[in-house]
């Protein structure tokens, strides 16, 4: 099984997301993804990455977060790996959609967004850091 991997290191701040959503392309687009794939992993690592500055970093902008792409014969894998705070999976709720638009509430679907994007969505905390996995397989019938 053959894997290229390609690494960006940002700091956290949303003026480097168009960055990061470039870096995503060209090399998605790289793995002969289709274009709709490569949109959707597009969009789940900005919102990934999003998360990460707001809610790991509580919007400090003197942290890094680290995005490689491995690209596997079957995969793709995206990772995300940063220093913040933990993200804690047992308290996360899928939010409820009809009730978020009576209530015209925005925010609060990234992870149910990278969930819907992706096949397969991973955190761990490792050693004091973060790492969230973003899979997308070539053929995910």
């Amino acid at each position: 099984m053959s894997l290229t991997e390609h690494s960006l290191l940002i700091r956290s701040t949303t003026d480097n997301l168009d960055k990061v959503r470039a870096f995503v392309e060209k090399h998605a687009a790289a793995a002969s993804f289709p274009p709709a794939a490569v949109e959707n992993v597009k969009m789940a690592v900005d919102e990934a990455c999003a998360n990460v500055i707001e809610h790991a970093y509580g919007n400090e902008t003197g942290h890094v977060i680290e995005i490689s792409i491995l690209t596997f014969d079957d995969r793709l894998v995206v990772r995300l790996r940063d220093q913040g705070k933990k993200f804690d999976q047992t308290t996360y709720e899928e939010p409820d959609l009809a009730t978020f638009v009576r209530q015209k509430k925005s925010g609060g679907f990234g992870v149910h967004l990278m969930r819907k994007l992706m096949d397969e969505v991973e955190y761990r905390h490792l050693d004091g850091q973060n790492e969230t996995l973003l899979i997308k397989y070539r053929d995910a019938s």
